[in-house]
């Protein structure tokens, strides 16, 4: 599975989510299917997706949250998997989409290319909801059962070890900021 194809796939199911992706190749896919001022690119900060998620997710309990992160991310920060599943938001979809490498930054293996399972240590860590799953249809179904349980869940998505030909966004930082605050404030209005 392609995880442009994957992202396309629940791509229809974001538009009322709050979105954070981790930097690199997630970001610009998410960007190339067509950026929305509810998605929020954490660029710059590789392993913090899953921890600005779960922020979002504990100050909004009225939202729903979905983190986009890569195996290499979620293993540089292992901590968050027992800090989410210690305070448990039912708003919160966690996506880590595990093409067992540093694709981003050079495409070096990562843990899970020898045998390492995320989702294992996600379970392990106290997250009740968790799934790897190998096919479009069963990501989206995963997906889309997380959303409807309304509980925390943490999806691995096992994807190819294939990218962007270019890991930058049109979207400025400041502009990618300013307009995700924008989309929160007005989402406290409404």
């Amino acid at each position: 599975m392609l995880r442009v194809d994957a992202i396309r796939a629940i791509y229809p199911q974001l538009e009322e989510c709050i979105v954070v992706t981790i930097m690199g190749a997630v970001a610009a896919e998410v960007q190339s299917i067509g950026h929305r001022p509810n998605f929020f690119y954490l660029q710059h900060a590789m392993g913090l997706a899953s921890s600005m998620g779960l922020g979002i997710a504990l100050s909004r309990p009225e939202l729903p949250v979905v983190v986009l992160d890569g195996d290499g991310s979620i293993l540089m920060n292992l901590g968050s998997l027992t800090t989410m599943a210690r305070y448990h938001p039912r708003n919160l979809t966690h996506v880590v989409f595990d093409n067992e490498s540093l694709l981003s930054v050079g495409g070096f293996p990562t843990a899970t290319a020898t045998g390492s399972d995320i989702a294992g240590m996600a379970k392990a860590a106290g997250i009740a909801r968790t799934a790897t799953v190998h096919t479009i249809d069963e990501f989206v179904d995963a997906f889309t059962a997380a959303r409807a349980a309304e509980e925390m869940a943490t999806i691995v998505a096992k994807v190819e070890a294939i990218g962007p030909k270019a890991f930058v966004t049109d979207l400025p930082l400041l502009e990618n900021r300013f307009q995700f605050a924008r989309h929160l404030r007005r989402r406290t209005e409404d």
